[in-house]
């Protein structure tokens, strides 16, 4: 039969076997007591900072992506105000737009020139030849004006009254053939010159003209005259 004392140790031996690894035995004085060791801890350490981990990690995600959607409906809006001032701007200008047609047919920036029946008229302040009139028509985009029905013989009546202003009619290439610088015929048309014009006074007479009643008259191409110019309405 075993003695007391090694039951004891048996027993003593058995406890530490079973516990070795998980629990230690510390002392307190005259206590004695079972802690668990570091290494059972961790385990349970780590598990907690996993955990940890993934609730930062995902609150984190959520934000991100709140703060993304945030971030959305702050530059959608941006965009459909913008886009709403635009148009609201766009409208603007094209009223502004009308509205300047409506003052300035022939253009804002063109106030020198007048509007009849869907075309525009420029009168020249200065005096020069057929030739040279022409040219200076040109440079404006347009031509000397060619007269084709009484309306717009009447306006041009009304506009050059006691002055005289070249017109785009001549007989330069040939003696008697008058043309209209925009090759409309000349015959089958319109025609209001003086009483026994034209008559090619010596000879020299190749440049039509509104003499100062409105009717027309021939003279020498090389006079000086004011002009009349003529172009379409701005597209």
């Amino acid at each position: 039969m075993p003695l007391p004392n090694e039951q004891e140790e048996k027993f003593e031996n058995k406890s530490k076997m079973v516990l070795v690894g998980v629990y230690e035995q510390e002392e307190d004085g005259d206590r004695v007591y079972l802690a668990e060791t570091e290494e059972a801890k961790a385990p349970r350490t780590a598990d907690r900072f996993f955990l940890r981990w993934k609730w930062s990690s995902s609150f984190l995600v959520y934000g991100l992506l709140a703060f993304t959607y945030l971030l959305i409906i702050i530059l959608l809006g941006l965009l459909l105000s913008n886009e709403s001032k635009f148009s609201s701007e766009a409208k603007k200008l094209h009223k502004q737009l009308e509205m300047s047609k409506e003052l300035f047919p022939c253009g804002s920036r063109s106030r020198e020139w007048e509007y009849f029946d869907g075309r525009c008229y420029y009168f020249s302040l200065r005096k020069a030849t057929w030739h040279t009139a022409k040219s200076l028509c040109a440079e404006r985009n347009s031509s000397l004006v060619v007269i084709h029905d009484e309306a717009k013989q009447n306006f041009l009546e009304s506009r050059t009254k006691n002055e005289r202003y070249w017109i785009g009619l001549t007989d330069i290439n040939e003696e008697g053939q008058w043309r209209w610088i925009d090759g409309i015929s000349y015959l089958n048309n319109y025609k209001k010159w003086r009483q026994g014009e034209p008559n090619d006074h010596e000879t020299k007479e190749d440049c039509a003209q509104i003499h100062e009643a409105g009717e027309w008259n021939d003279v020498p191409c090389n006079f000086q005259s004011f002009y009349a110019c003529e172009k379409p309405l701005p597209s």
